[in-house]
């Protein structure tokens, strides 16, 4: 037991590691700032141009969203980051990451943001336009609020998922927070710094799980 304790939950070594795994936490902070706010503006474009009456921006939307639901994240991003610079193209793992899960999260981003808007009734668009709203006026002040607010547990549960999917940027050598524990594990010889890390990720995502549950009982009444 005490050899398990000494391996993994080494308070020693985790002070130790503090101030590495405090960078790591502020570039997954800046991380998640980015591809959360790309990834809910890029869904919205999609979801209104998968709306949309006009089957050149409709059809492109819907393929949009197949492909990059299809594909796998980690599958996408090594191929931005190893694969672009054979065309001549090198991107920084900052911008790889960042255009790996615009392109992903967007996607389903989209499908929760098309489900939302597909649940207000028809008559609310209706009685909008009767009102002598626009038609982007009656989207922004009547039909999204409401398309949001029906489908808040499904964006909470998609931005969760989007950040825990960060840590996948350590594969292509970016200093999150998974990069930086496991570059602490390599100087100690312990693995405590990874469990250190989980415990921030638990710390930062517990309270959105249950903001999750909070809300989607309601709807389960």
């Amino acid at each position: 037991m005490d050899a398990v304790i000494q391996q993994f939950f080494n308070v020693d070594v985790m002070l130790q590691a503090a101030p590495l795994l405090l960078q790591g936490l502020w570039m997954t902070a800046k991380l998640c700032l980015a591809v959360i706010g790309l990834g809910l503006v890029g869904g919205l474009l999609i979801a209104l141009a998968s709306l949309s009456p006009r089957r050149w921006l409709r059809l492109p939307a819907i393929v949009y969203v197949d492909i990059f639901r299809a594909m796998p994240p980690l599958v996408l991003l090594v191929f931005i980051y190893s694969g672009l610079p054979f065309a001549g193209l090198d991107v920084a793992p900052f911008t790889a990451v960042m255009l790996a899960f615009l392109l992903n999260n967007s996607s389903y981003y989209g499908e929760v943001y098309r489900a939302g808007i597909q649940s207000v009734p028809a008559g609310q668009w209706e009685a909008a336009r009767a009102t002598g709203l626009s038609g982007v006026q009656t989207l922004g002040s009547v039909v999204l609020p409401q398309a949001i607010r029906n489908v808040l547990p499904d964006l909470l549960s998609n931005t969760i998922e989007v950040v825990k999917l960060t840590s996948l940027a350590s594969v292509v050598s970016l200093a999150e927070l998974l990069y930086a524990a496991n570059m602490a594990r390599s100087i100690t010889y312990n693995a405590s710094p990874l469990v250190a890390a989980a415990l921030i990720y638990l710390v930062f995502l517990w309270p959105l799980v249950r903001l999750v549950s909070r809300y989607q009982r309601p709807l389960a009444i």
